[in-house]
């Protein structure tokens, strides 16, 4: 008999931890090679972990809701004969089972505790000259405070034998920027002793801000006739996302608006045609990435990211496409590569990328890796918006409502009113690295690309 470790897989470049959803298979339950295990959910995507070996659950280290570090041991399989008797680690014990990386857990206020192998630091935690454990998560908070270890050592802790939480160190950094704490606790000046100095500092896109989301602060009791509502998992990562990006990025936002009318005309022409052809319907999403991809190419800064003082600029043109669901949230799935589609291409991608995002079928791989956001507000009527930056992208584009309208336009013969279809379109975007000049220029490239589409173009 042998016994082989499932452990929590990989499933995207930036996802560093899954969240157990649900365990299907429990200590003492026989199953088989690919079988699903358990549900798992990274960041806004739900997953199916499967086995990786045929034989009987011999341990469960983990629960359900806890948040597990990708590579961590979360189950065994006993192969090759009967399991010997079956039982289930406590959530507590897991992570002496587990790799040395700290696994989070949400403490009953709704804030993060950290939580790490006794005795083990692992190499991305710290331990202080006192013996004190401290997260990478607090280590990385620390630094971007300017928080030293001396000062961090002072900081009482509400954590799992005293340690310093998330939820600590923010509020010790808010009271210390209110002149709450005291001068001799807050300073990190001469007596700090040599080499107390703060951990280096790490990526700033790593730091999560507290946002109010997570804190259990509000009235037990409301006035006035009200219905208190729950935020579901998904609304809270969004929620989470957009008070980190407002945090992150000095957002800039521009306007402009384009006579779409060649547009319009041209896919009420080729829309029957196209989808007999293709099997697929032809949308006006596909026709704006389309526009969008070309842009890119003359202004590739549009197309980066921020990396503390260096501007990492993305050779690969991957576009996500805001996606509502059923539920009233929001997905973004990517579409890699988009650069290297045709507008059929095009077409198959938005259509199968929305309907796998409508009926929860999007791997984690299919949200990840985005390098500029297009976002449809003018699908529910709207005539347009100021979208939030998805992080780490520095733009995002918003296209509102199709509208016709009587509007002055140029003729050989002079100017004429004419009924035309017009659309507004506006670009948010981070200005720590994209001006006006260049954020208007890319706004305004788009709506030419748009303007100037030719009405004879072959399907």
């Amino acid at each position: 008999m042998a016994t082989v470790d499932l452990v929590m897989p990989k499933m995207g470049e930036s996802i560093m931890e899954a969240t157990i959803l649900k365990w299907h298979k429990k200590p003492g339950d026989a199953v088989r090679m690919d079988e699903t295990v358990l549900e798992i959910a990274t960041d806004k995507v739900d997953s199916e972990v499967p086995s990786t070996a045929e034989g009987t659950i011999e341990e469960v280290l983990f629960n359900v809701n806890d948040v597990v570090p990708i590579g961590t041991v979360i189950a065994r399989v006993r192969t090759g004969g009967a399991a010997s008797a079956p039982q289930a680690a406590p959530a507590a014990e897991a992570p002496k089972a587990a790799d040395p990386a700290p696994a989070q857990a949400p403490n009953t206020n709704g804030s993060t505790q950290e939580a790490a192998p006794s005795g083990s630091t692992g190499s991305s935690s710290a331990q202080a000259g006192n013996g004190r454990f401290y997260s990478p998560l607090v280590l990385n908070i620390a630094a971007q405070e300017g928080v030293g270890m001396q000062e961090l050592e002072g900081i009482p802790g509400t954590g799992n034998e005293g340690r310093v939480t998330k939820k600590d160190i923010l509020q010790y950094v808010s009271d210390k920027k209110a002149g709450k704490v005291p001068a001799a606790q807050g300073s990190t000046g001469s007596a700090a002793p040599a080499g107390a100095g703060a951990p280096a500092p790490q990526r700033q896109d790593m730091v999560i801000p507290m946002n109010k989301v997570e804190q259990n602060d509000a009235p037990a009791q409301y006035p006035g006739n009200v219905e208190i509502i729950e935020m579901d998992r998904m609304r809270k990562l969004i929620a989470d996302h957009m008070v980190r990006s407002k945090h992150t990025s000095p957002h800039v936002t521009s306007f402009t608006e384009a006579d779409v009318t060649n547009l319009v005309m041209w896919r009420d022409k080729a829309k029957k045609e196209f989808e007999k052809r293709e099997g697929t319907k032809i949308t006006f999403t596909p026709l704006f990435i389309e526009a969008i991809v070309r842009c890119i190419k003359k202004f590739p800064l549009i197309n980066s990211s921020l990396d503390g003082t260096r501007i990492i600029v993305k050779k690969d043109i991957n576009i996500g496409m805001a996606t509502a669901l059923p539920s009233g949230n929001l997905i973004v799935p990517v579409i890699k590569n988009a650069d290297g589609f045709n507008l059929v291409g095009l077409a198959k991608q938005v259509n199968g990328m929305a309907d796998a995002a409508r009926n929860n079928k999007l791997k984690p791989e299919d949200i990840s890796d985005g390098t500029f956001t297009l976002t449809n507000v003018g699908t529910f009527g709207s005539l347009m918006g100021t979208p939030i930056i998805n992080q780490p992208q520095v733009a995002i584009l918003a296209v509102g409502a199709i509208k016709k309208r009587p509007v002055v336009i140029e003729t050989p013969h002079g100017d004429s009113i004419a009924i035309r279809h017009m659309m507004y379109l506006s670009l948010s975007y981070d200005h720590r690295i994209v001006d006006g000049s260049l954020g208007a220029t890319f706004l305004t490239a788009v709506a030419n690309e748009l303007e100037n589409f030719d009405l004879n173009r072959a399907i």
